[in-house]
């Protein structure tokens, strides 16, 4: 009987020291673990490649982080069918779209082509890369001032050269400020390398506000073109201030670009 009296006690005593610990529990309740915050914004999306005539001939992904202090970089990847051409860009610019740096990895028929790394300050452009026919290749450029453009081939970055083009559809072509492309390829199938743009090789025109209907939707857009060389004119379409790109036609290679995809935070 002893141990049986014993053997109640302790549970009694286990019982009543749970509600104790219960009560102070409810008392006292734990601060709620705190939520991991984002203070960058982004979106993402996706185009096509449309042949006149054809249909999809190839598409680009992109996924673009904009800091708050205006900051932004664009990741993107470019598919082309035809040419079975594979081109991955990392490009950030600053708040005023100056480029900061820039990676481009170049493959062609399945093989490497090449891979660089670009850097661009106040008054240089450099390139540190490797490709298969230049070998190890190191390039530095003076420049006056901060270069206005790097063209490394994605659509995604030529909407992006229109976000310092004044919105006057009345004046004359622009004559942009010193750009650098990756490749002299029209399609960037080459390089990718620094390759300094003659001041009046491009030229920039605004054409106005425009609703355009891709498969995305419906948006409302500003239209652009761009004049390069003799050949016939780029028109770009791209939406709000952060110039997502909804459409592009180039006739010179007879295709249109429509964007198909977008997800995106709030501006």
């Amino acid at each position: 009987m002893e141990t049986s009296r014993r053997d109640v006690l302790r549970v009694m005593a286990g019982v009543t020291g749970f509600l104790a610990v219960t009560r102070d529990i409810q008392a006292n309740p734990a601060s709620p673990s705190p939520q991991p915050t984002t203070v960058h914004r982004s979106y993402r999306g996706k185009m096509l490649y449309l042949s006149d005539g054809i249909g999809e001939t190839g598409r680009e992904w992109f996924h673009v982080t904009i800091q708050p202090d205006g900051t932004r970089t664009m990741r993107a990847t470019c598919e082309m069918d035809d040419d079975q051409l594979l081109r991955d860009v990392v490009l950030t610019v600053d708040d005023q779209w100056y480029p900061i740096d820039a990676f481009v990895k170049l493959t062609v028929e399945a093989k490497p082509v090449g891979s660089s790394w670009f850097y661009f300050t106040k008054n240089t452009a450099e390139c540190q890369g490797f490709t298969s026919q230049e070998g190890r290749v190191t390039q530095h450029f003076a420049t006056e001032g901060r270069i206005g453009f790097f063209g490394a081939h994605q659509l995604h970055g030529d909407a992006w050269a229109c976000a310092t083009l004044t919105r006057d559809k009345d004046l004359t072509p622009t004559v942009p400020d010193l750009n650098f492309s990756s490749s002299h390829m029209p399609n960037g199938g080459s390089g990718p390398t620094l390759v300094p743009t003659p001041a009046d090789f491009i030229r920039k025109q605004y054409v106005g506000q425009e609703r355009v209907e891709v498969a995305a939707g419906q948006f409302d857009t500003e239209h652009f073109q761009f004049f390069v060389a003799d050949f016939p004119p780029i028109d770009i379409w791209t939406l709000g201030a952060d110039f997502i790109p909804v459409k592009l036609r180039w006739d010179l290679l007879k295709q249109d670009y429509e964007l198909i995809e977008l997800d995106c935070d709030p501006a």
